[in-house]
């Protein structure tokens, strides 16, 4: 008999990861050199044996780490890759972030340290950081602790770190990107493989929550469920224990389904909306930099506003602060001009129009 629907589910969605992350491993391997390209001299025998011989580091089987707070998520999430990873050849370990934003945290990081090791994870690493105080709460918390990945990943050259967001966490992710207004970009939630040459990968986007925690009961795995996701001063808290219940009662079960759904299709467009801008960007600024109006003007709206954004950023302006409204504001620039002056942008950044150009400078 094989295993739980719950446990093989989450299984099967760990497996799938681990075989990308070996292809894109293999992939960085360098050929081994023919011997004919290799000449070595007669008598020399250590000579011999290195020749066309991978050095230890590029032939060693990749890591892989999991982001662990010791919840259900990410526990069902420490366990399939406990099982996976030696079935394939690939390295486990783990990783958890003591946010220090509750009496005690560092006591269930340490605990949280001591269930990953039971799993056989190794290495196990326990990160404490100082949440600030930028963008509020919840993004302060999640910039500390992507810091805190990114550098355990440098650390132990990790070749991935997995994440245990699910189909509810990417449901809920849709729902505050359309509250913003923010556009396809952000209805398009998370991805699956994001961070430098896709390090942070999602397993879990097609799996729901209630999946994940029955793994965790059937396999008896303690779980620790984090008090800030109960409680009501947090957004996504609200969202999750009163708006998601209060769309399903009014719209009827399989709108989390439906959510994700959408994410999926947004993405889709997005990135073909992105790669429309990125071509087009081409065409429309000259050799100072400007940006030509007229050539702007033409261009579709969602096109056009994806160009202005990313001159936007490539001047200096911060990604994470820039939103709708302010690209919408530097839009009129060029669809409803009327003399008006210089649009300012977070970062210190300037857009002016002159001469039939859009002219944007940090300062």
């Amino acid at each position: 008999m094989g295993p739980h629907p719950a446990v093989a589910a989450i299984r099967v969605a760990v497996r799938r990861v681990l075989h990308d992350v070996l292809n894109h491993h293999s992939s960085q391997i360098p050929a081994p050199a023919h011997a004919a390209q290799q000449p070595v001299a007669a008598g020399s025998a250590g000579s011999a044996r290195s020749a066309g011989a991978l050095s230890p580091a590029a032939d060693a089987p990749p890591l892989v780490l999991v982001a662990c707070s010791g919840g259900a998520d990410s526990m069902a999430l420490a366990s399939a890759l406990a099982f996976e990873a030696p079935k394939l050849g690939v390295r486990a370990g783990g990783i958890t972030v003591d946010h220090g934003l509750q009496d005690g945290s560092d006591l269930r990081a340490a605990e949280v340290v001591v269930r990953l090791r039971a799993l056989g994870l190794d290495p196990v690493d326990a990160v404490a950081v100082q949440v600030g105080a930028e963008g509020g709460p919840e993004a302060a918390a999640r910039d500390a602790r992507y810091a805190a990945l990114d550098a355990a990943a440098e650390r132990h050259g990790a070749a991935a770190i997995l994440l245990g967001h699910t189909r509810d966490d990417q449901a809920e992710t849709v729902l505050l990107g359309l509250a913003r207004g923010s556009g396809t970009r952000s209805l398009s939630g998370m991805a699956a493989t994001t961070g430098r040459g896709g390090r942070y990968r999602r397993p879990f986007l097609e799996v729901d929550r209630q999946t994940a925690r029955k793994a965790c009961l059937i396999q008896s795995l303690p779980v620790w469920d984090d008090p800030h996701n109960a409680d009501p001063l947090y957004t996504r808290s609200r969202l999750r224990h009163e708006g998601l219940p209060a769309l399903e009662k009014a719209l009827g079960k399989g709108v989390v389904e439906a959510l994700a759904r959408t994410a999926q299709l947004s993405r889709d467009d997005a990135d073909a909306l992105d790669s429309w801008a990125a071509d087009a960007e081409r065409t429309v600024i000259d050799e100072r930099g400007a940006l030509d109006a007229a050539k702007l003007y033409a261009l579709p709206a969602a096109v056009r506003r994806r160009v202005l954004r990313r001159a936007a950023i490539a001047a200096g302006a911060p990604a994470g602060s820039l939103f709708a409204r302010h690209i919408e504001e530097v839009d009129r620039l060029i669809t409803a001009w009327r003399g008006q002056g210089t649009v300012n942008l977070p970062g210190r950044v300037g857009v002016r129009r002159q001469g039939g150009r859009l002219v944007i400078r940090q300062g």
